[in-house]
């Protein structure tokens, strides 16, 4: 993408490049315009070609259709959220079919970034107390970041050693990864919680704080980041790593230095599938933290849903902006994530 806008905005320079780019882009479209009128001729011809031409004008044309479709599928959801926050009547059961909704306005984006939530408050009666869409943002940000560094220094020093070193259950490991992974979340939410209230600091259970819920977090992601950069791992040549040793660097330097470096797409698949988990998750959030002050957003998204009725308006706007930071990360590793996952994933 970068190397693509960069070529946009050379395109418009005075420059011998500018002039270039300028002169590749009509020659293409020159190619283009000759080949297409050369297809619209034989298009009506009853010959060989002709009858060729006609096939992949309608294959073309059915995979476009498919293709639109699928695309008006997955975007009318978006579409219908985006319509919720911007409709100013905030209604609890939105029946109607309507994508511009009269009177829009920004008014739930307004109310969820600058108002408090009233049922996230240490004392009800005190505003003061109530968490802001600002420091839920803090909290989230906190122990997203929490979960993506706790997967990927557990997670690439386990993989590292399952990759290279032979030991006693190794391979009863890697099965029982494969096992952890069809498992919920939920599942560990009893021996997670009984876990962590063991575990003292200055005095306060270690479930009752965002480092404990990003290590919670944590346990869940590490079977994925451990098979994933396994997989990976196994692809980077052992003779780098021997070169290294003769060189005088230590396993520990070769694992620093050249096999982290070279497993980038696999670190960063990691990180973003551990920060989704950390950013979005909410059952066990809800389940190890009790003081609101150190709630997270996806706790507050959770709050607003009620048992009978739902501020829609205000809901879709909570989701759309929790949304930006997971999109904005994704667009910042998508060169990354493809060559991370198909490599990693057919290895092991």
């Amino acid at each position: 993408m970068r190397e693509q806008f960069t070529r946009f905005l050379a395109f418009f320079l005075p420059s011998e490049t500018g002039r270039e780019v300028r002169a590749i882009f009509v020659h293409a479209w020159q190619v283009r315009f000759r080949l297409f009128g050369r297809n619209c001729v034989d298009f009506f011809r009853l010959t060989e070609k002709g009858k060729r031409v006609r096939m992949d004008f309608l294959k073309q044309l059915g995979l476009q259709v498919f293709l639109l479709a699928i695309t008006l599928t997955v975007m009318f959801p978006i579409l219908w959220i985006f319509s919720l926050a911007l409709d100013p009547r905030n209604i609890d059961k939105p029946l109607e079919l309507t994508l511009i909704p009269p009177g829009a306005s920004f008014a739930a984006f307004q109310k969820v970034l600058c108002e408090p939530f009233m049922l996230l408050c240490s004392n009800p009666s005190d505003l003061g107390t109530c968490m802001t869409f600002g420091r839920l943002l803090l909290n989230s940000v906190l122990v997203a970041l929490g979960t993506s560094l706790f997967a990927v220094v557990m997670g690439a020093s386990a993989a590292y050693a399952f990759s290279r070193f032979q030991f006693v259950g190794r391979q009863a490991g890697m099965l029982g990864f494969i096992v952890l992974l069809m498992l919920p979340t939920t599942a560990t939410l009893a021996p997670l919680y009984v876990l962590l209230s063991q575990i003292k600091i200055a005095g306060e259970p270690l479930r009752t704080t965002l480092i404990g819920l990003s290590v919670a977090y944590a346990s869940g992601t590490l079977p994925f980041a451990i098979w994933n950069l396994k997989g990976y791992f196994d692809t980077v040549p052992k003779e780098l790593e021997e070169a290294a040793r003769i060189d005088g660097a230590s396993v520990t330097q070769t694992f620093l230095r050249i096999i982290l470096p070279l497993s980038v797409p696999a670190l960063a698949v990691t990180v973003l599938f551990s920060f989704m988990t950390g950013w979005t998750e909410f059952v066990l959030a809800w389940t190890f933290l009790e003081d609101p002050s150190r709630f997270t957003l996806a706790m507050a998204l959770r709050s607003m849903q009620g048992q009978f009725s739902t501020p829609w308006s205000e809901f879709a706007a909570m989701s759309i902006l929790m949304s930006i930071p997971i999109v904005l990360l994704f667009f910042a590793l998508q060169r990354y994530l493809v060559s991370g996952l198909t490599v990693g994933g057919v290895k092991g």
